[in-house]
């Protein structure tokens, strides 16, 4: 079986007096999207930030393209070939649109083949193109700081809850260019809330508890088992749809 891109194995991270990852254990495959369920406090957000080497972690190991990275800076992950989304989305506001793709181009100027593919999958931020992003609504926000992250190719996108808080129709908009994005065979680790937007795009299906995790399967296992959905999440998937 192919090693997948990245492995996490029995990590803990500690948040001051708080142990909030607890032994957490998965993988994520290359070229497919898993992603990361579970009720609000499980830990989701804290394992996206250990990763990424926001936060640190006490204990365990974290691997990506089989080279131990737990504990390393941020900026040298970032420079290892992941990218992360925010739930915060950390765009620019008083930058224009076009500055704050600059400041994403980590290897120089914006390349014209790439830009045009990301206005491909965001058509919204090439008519804002030279507004300051602090106009755009929400569901815009969001699409820039997801351009921001693939502006250059990334081995790993880790994204956090793309769609909350966004209007279905730019949800539908977002569906369109994640399914883009895996045509590509983009890597992505993803924590979404929305299970219709889950269940359409996730590969493979890691469900977190109380900082472990209690459920690896793929999506359509998942979305077959209502009753594991309902024990593990509270909600039905196919209530959601």
């Amino acid at each position: 079986m192919t090693e997948p891109l990245l492995r996490l194995e029995g990590v803990h991270t500690h948040i001051g007096q708080y142990h909030i990852l607890q032994g957490v254990d998965f993988t994520v495959p290359e070229g497919a999207m898993t992603v990361l369920l579970g009720r609000n406090g499980a830990g989701k957000t804290t394992t996206l930030r250990t990763i990424m080497g926001l936060w640190r972690p006490s204990r365990g190991r974290i691997s990506f393209a089989g080279q131990a990275i737990g504990g390393w800076p941020a900026p040298d992950i970032a420079r290892a070939g992941i990218a992360y989304v925010p739930e915060t989305m950390g765009v620019f506001s008083d930058l224009t649109v076009e500055e704050n793709m600059i400041l994403a181009a980590r290897n120089g100027p914006l390349h014209a083949a790439r830009l045009n593919w990301v206005f491909s999958l965001f058509p919204a931020l090439q008519r804002f193109w030279r507004y300051p992003a602090g106009v755009l609504s929400g569901g815009q926000k969001q699409m820039l700081a997801i351009a921001r992250a693939v502006i250059e190719p990334r081995r790993l996108l880790l994204i956090d809850e793309p769609t909350k808080g966004i209007a279905p129709a730019i949800i539908d908009n977002m569906i369109g260019a994640f399914q883009e994005l895996k045509r590509q065979r983009t890597t992505m680790l993803l924590v979404e809330q929305n299970f219709r937007f889950a269940e359409a795009l996730g590969d493979w299906a890691v469900v977190m508890d109380d900082g472990q995790i209690v459920h690896a399967d793929s999506m359509a296992a998942l979305a077959r088992d209502h009753g594991t959905q309902t024990r593990l999440l509270g909600l039905s998937l196919g209530a959601q749809s």
